[in-house]
């Protein structure tokens, strides 16, 4: 028997107002304002599929540091920041996962998300299984509105766990609603009824009964069924036509994030684990050159995420700034000044000496007085006691932190200006200068928690190279427990 033993997902912060886009295209678009309702997840400027990803699988593995139980990683994403890297290599080594594990990037189509982690059920052994997604659209576009960015994580074992594996139904069709080339920067669409009539309607249904024949069960029997689509009422449209109750259709989270591509079947299956009760079943299915359904039924048990879907979605910020968006996004030319003129070529050798350090915040210990710094280096920093070779490895990047010292800074290049950054002191020892992100003047303050995420430092645009490492970004929840007890 295998399962779901664990599940997290992550939407970022921001969150763009369809209203302020509607109105800034009205002179252009004005038929976009019936899209101009709720908001949609908007990465920052230092987000990616894979960063996001790293942040949902951390929702998913804890707090804990020791991660050895991961015997495979499966990354999946369709818009994954290397084409020709191991994305899995670096979501494996930003979360210190053995290097014995077997790691695979899935991609090719909207279903890849579901497809990765029908492979890992269908393989067996503890697997993870991580999802990210950031499409790009064309400015005054609907797909620039439809668009959402997360992501989702799933630890797979042996046993039921949080939700027991029923079965699996697959189509394959080389049926195009969309394409990209291998040089495209942006999805190009076919006609709406084509894709709703010819491919979703004939294709998603076979995949479906498939797995509820493979389960051993009927439609009545599904309590949650999962379908993204940016097109309205065609969840509802799917069900009804393999017989699914009307009641078990879920929302699809349109109005608060977005579609998040191939990511999206996985948040809205993070979405109803978090709500389902013990013994509903629940089936999750994705269009995209054919289809792929997966039917769990809930157990009530294994690990909650600490954030989840919810947590995540309650974690907002409205964003009103098109401009910015679109700055963000990489859609506008514009002028960064002369301190962005610097070469950002990365030393690949470097990187690799030190990949635990930069990729996976990993420190040192000092074996003999237990002084914890970073970087490790073959003598101590304990006062006292220079001793050398005694330094073992120490990971920071599950550290409770704050904020010692800080700089807003407006001098030096910034994609968000002002560029924040600070020394952050570790519960436990150890203190990093660092960058911190997620923040607005005035955001940061001395003592502020903190806790880390794993972004983009730099990209190195002459040769295509993105430069990742860790920042701190403020512990909303830490903070907003200090403040209930401030309160009592």
């Amino acid at each position: 028997m295998v399962g779901i033993a664990a599940w997290g997902a992550y939407a970022p912060r921001l969150r763009l107002s369809r209203k302020a886009v509607t109105e800034a295209n009205a002179w252009v678009a004005p038929n976009l304002k019936a899209k101009g309702k709720g908001e949609r997840s908007m990465a920052n400027w230092d987000e990616d599929a894979l960063t996001m990803a790293v942040e949902a699988a951390r929702d998913a593995l804890g707090p804990d540091d020791d991660r050895s139980q991961i015997e495979s990683l499966y990354f999946a994403s369709t818009t994954a920041p290397f084409a020709d890297r191991l994305n899995a290599g670096i979501v494996s080594a930003a979360l210190t996962l053995e290097k014995s594990i077997t790691a695979s990037d899935v991609t090719g189509s909207q279903r890849c998300g579901l497809t990765a982690l029908g492979q890992a059920l269908a393989a067996g052994g503890t697997a993870l299984v991580a999802v990210g997604e950031h499409r790009k659209a064309r400015a005054v576009s609907a797909q620039e509105l439809d668009f959402g960015d997360g992501a989702a994580a799933f630890v797979i074992s042996e046993g039921p766990g949080a939700a027991e594996f029923l079965g699996r139904g697959s189509v394959t069709d080389d049926f195009v609603d969309h394409f990209r080339g291998d040089d495209g920067g942006f999805d190009y669409y076919w006609e709406e009824r084509w894709i709703r009539d010819e491919g979703i309607v004939k294709l998603v249904p076979p995949a479906i009964r498939k797995a509820l024949e493979v389960s051993g069960l009927s439609a009545s029997d599904i309590d949650h069924f999962c379908f993204p689509s940016t097109f309205a009422g065609m969840a509802a449209t799917v069900a009804k036509s393999v017989g699914i109750r009307p009641e078990a259709v879920r929302d699809n989270l349109a109005a608060v994030m977005g579609e998040a591509g191939c990511a999206h079947g996985p948040i809205m299956l993070a979405h109803a684990l978090e709500q389902a009760k013990a013994g509903e079943v629940i089936l999750v299915a994705q269009f995209g050159q054919g289809a792929e359904a997966l039917v769990f039924r809930a157990t009530g048990e294994g690990t909650r995420p600490a954030r989840g879907v919810t947590g995540s979605l309650a974690d907002r910020e409205i964003e009103n700034n098109y401009l910015k968006f679109l700055t963000f996004n990489g859609l506008v030319d514009w002028d960064k000044g002369m301190r962005a003129e610097k070469d950002n070529k990365t030393a690949l050798t470097t990187l690799y000496r030190n990949e635990d350090m930069i990729l996976g915040l990993v420190g040192g210990r000092c074996r003999e007085t237990g002084v914890v710094q970073f970087p490790r280096t073959r003598i101590s920093v304990a006062p006292n006691n220079p001793a050398v070779d005694t330094q073992e490895p120490y990971k920071f990047a599950e550290r409770r932190a704050s904020i010692l010292s800080y700089s807003a800074d407006y001098l030096t290049f910034s994609m968000a200006p002002p560029n924040h950054y600070g020394m952050v002191v570790f519960e436990g020892g150890g203190r990093i200068m660092m960058d911190i992100t997620d923040v607005s003047p005035g955001d940061v303050e001395t003592g502020l928690p903190v806790r880390m995420v794993f972004r983009i430092k730099e990209v190195d645009e002459k040769r295509g190279f993105v430069r990742y490492f860790w920042k701190a970004t403020p512990d909303r929840a830490a903070i907003a427990a200090q403040t209930s007890q401030a309160a009592e």
